[in-house]
């Protein structure tokens, strides 16, 4: 027989329950919130995107790599196919402007490496992954022993900056985990770690866990400059694939270290990310934060923690609360007020409501 329940268990019971499902309920419904704020915001970009060049107007080359990324990152969280047709695309028209994906930067070409390595986790297609490995080896001619080791930013070997390598270091790493040669396999590995172990050492992450720009090649020490956004998002994106290939207890931490750093100096007091270049951060600038936000979702799918995703939450709802204009726009400053879209500045934004989506779906 059943025991018959107490006045204050009935009670509990009562009142507890709706609460018990009401907080089960917010995480599927905030996804789909999220996905369809994505949803609409991704019309928008694709507003901008040119069928004969296979690139976005109102923003750059690189900037159209991140797009395509954001683009994939869309498709896998909300399992649609409506855009495979723009990475065939972009695949081959892209090229007209630049072969093989390469040009004179290292970090432009580590972009589009790690997007076409997006395009292949989504649609497993060969060629795509063999892209990406064309793209590293021609970014492997940009390491030599100035400053005892790195890539440089270009190729006209002038500045060693922490983008550029950190870019090098999560390619590699990617690479490794998804080849199926072991000899292959072993080489990006070797490539990931000897990248990590010259950029753990080269001063570039200061004593507030947060990465300055670059070296100063007169002295091969850290220059001091700004610590954007970016900087702080990519290496967690290479140090959580690096550990998926070769655990390292220090990995995550570092990342951790560097993430928590970034959401707690890089914020204003309501907890909204931003650049010291807002409100005019110019074609480069817009993209940084987003891109911050991309690698703080690898780095929370394999490490998850409550204050990545309430600082994701945060972000996402402010954007579309404060820094949306007409037609789904979204501009650089996150916080508000909207001043103006372009496909930059959308495909970062973007960043956030797939991370958001991310963070909230139970898969």
């Amino acid at each position: 027989m059943f025991r018959k329940l107490t006045l204050t268990a009935l009670v509990t019971l009562i009142f507890i329950a709706p609460l018990w499902a009401q907080r089960t309920s917010d995480v599927p419904a905030k996804h789909s919130s999220y996905l369809r704020q994505a949803s609409d915001g991704i019309k928008t970009l694709q507003s901008w995107y040119t069928q004969s060049t296979g690139l976005y107007q109102t923003t750059g080359w690189w900037n159209s790599a991140n797009a395509i990324t954001v683009l994939a990152n869309y498709s896998r969280v909300s399992r649609s196919k409506a855009y495979l047709p723009v990475f065939t695309n972009t695949f081959e028209q892209a090229q007209r402007t630049s072969s093989g994906f390469l040009n004179n930067y290292y970090d432009d070409e580590g972009w589009w490496a790690l997007a076409w390595i997006d395009a292949y986790d989504l649609t497993r297609q060969q060629s795509y992954l063999a892209m990406a490995t064309s793209i590293f080896t021609d970014m492997t001619g940009g390491w030599d022993s100035t400053c005892n080791g790195g890539i440089w930013w270009s190729k006209d070997r002038k500045y060693k900056n922490a983008i550029a390598n950190e870019l090098f270091l999560s390619v590699a790493a990617h690479l490794a985990a998804r080849t199926s040669d072991p000899a292959d396999r072993a080489r990006y590995l070797a490539w990931a770690e000897k990248e990590w172990s010259w950029f753990a050492n080269s001063g570039m992450i200061n004593a507030r866990h947060l990465i300055n720009d670059g070296l100063d090649l007169t002295t091969c020490k850290n220059n001091q400059q700004n610590t954007w956004t970016y900087n702080q998002g990519v290496i967690l994106g290479g140090l959580t694939e690096l550990n998926k290939v070769a655990p390292n207890p220090t990995l995550p931490a570092t990342a951790q270290s560097i993430a928590a750093a970034t959401l707690t100096r890089l914020t204003d007091a309501n907890g909204i990310l931003h650049d010291t270049c807002e409100p005019n951060c110019g074609a480069d600038g817009v993209q940084f934060k987003g891109i911050f936000l991309r690698n703080l979702m690898a780095l929370n799918s394999a490490f998850p923690n409550p204050r990545y995703k309430k600082f994701t939450d945060t972000n996402a709802e402010s954007i579309w609360n404060n820094s949306q204009g007409p037609n789904y726009e979204f501009g650089q400053v996150w916080s508000g007020p909207f001043n103006a879209g372009n496909a930059g500045s959308q495909s970062s934004a973007l960043d956030a409501f797939v991370a958001a989506a991310q963070m909230n779906s139970r898969n």
